[in-house]
């Protein structure tokens, strides 16, 4: 997908809500269970109730890996559903990889072109020659991971490499990458007040933030300090929505979680 219609799909639903499909065997609705495929049936009945409010599905791999060619099966199916259904939504495949060159070709082929996800989330530790080959392909984007939303983050993400802070440095050195244009950056909702600087660096890229809601992160904060002309951002909620009720009427209080969500960042585009 490219970002002309992420932004047109932003404006057009007045929302930059990206529904996070961590999808958890231990906490989804009993009754699930009996299902062939319960992971599968969770997320089909989460997609179809929230899909009108969302414009992003960003499937968490560790929750599908965990169960095996099982868990992998339900990926497969889950994005074919979205790609046949909702092709307007856009996808992140939130896998976190990062290796060199070769190995990253595979993980970009895996992602882009077997399981067709229109991004992925990279760990840039590696460098250049490990991110460059997500960038090579066309009309996909690659969301380097800069200021994370856990505690941990500050072991090493803002420690100072010279006269900058290792995260901004991700930012800068990545930014003269071949194919940079199709750069993101994952930026935590707990880390809201460091937003400001990181667009002086990236004024226009999009950014994926986490942790709105479960983990603390403010919206109105996010968007204060990192809202662009094209909005820029894809706020992310998961727990929030996915298991805000564990009971039959799972997939109806999601929806209504989304749509709180979506007034909310429709409020704060009205700013703009």
């Amino acid at each position: 997908m490219e970002t002309a219609q992420l932004i047109s799909e932003i404006k057009r639903k007045k929302s930059f809500l990206c529904v996070g499909l961590d999808t958890d065997m231990d906490k989804i609705p009993a009754h699930l269970l009996k299902e062939e495929d319960p992971i599968f049936e969770f997320n089909k009945a989460i997609i179809d109730a929230t899909q009108a409010h969302c414009v992003a599905y960003k499937p968490n791999i560790a929750f599908y890996e965990a169960y095996g060619i099982p868990g992998w099966k339900s990926l497969q199916r889950t994005m074919d559903y979205l790609n046949t259904n909702y092709p307007e939504q856009f996808t992140i495949a939130d896998a976190k990889r990062g290796d060199i060159g070769n190995t990253s070709t595979r993980y970009a082929k895996a992602f882009f072109e077997t399981l067709h996800f229109d991004s992925i989330t990279i760990a840039p530790y590696m460098g250049r020659d490990s991110v460059e080959p997500f960038l090579a392909f066309e009309d996909k984007h690659t969301i380097l991971l800069a200021l994370t939303s856990n505690p941990g983050a500050f072991d090493l993400q803002t420690k100072s490499v010279g006269n900058s802070q290792l995260y901004k440095e991700v930012l800068k050195v990545s930014t003269n990458y071949k194919n940079a244009e199709r750069l993101m950056y994952v930026v935590g909702a707990t880390k809201a007040e460091y937003l400001a600087e990181i667009r002086t660096i990236v004024p226009n890229s999009f950014l994926l933030v986490p942790g709105v809601g479960a983990q603390g992160g403010s919206l109105e904060e996010v968007c204060r300090f990192g809202m662009t002309k094209d909005v820029g951002l894809l706020v992310n909620s998961s727990r929030g929505i996915l298991y805000a009720s564990n009971e039959r009427d799972f997939a109806s209080v999601a929806k209504q979680k989304a749509i709180e969500l979506q007034l909310q960042m429709k409020e704060q585009m009205e700013k703009l």
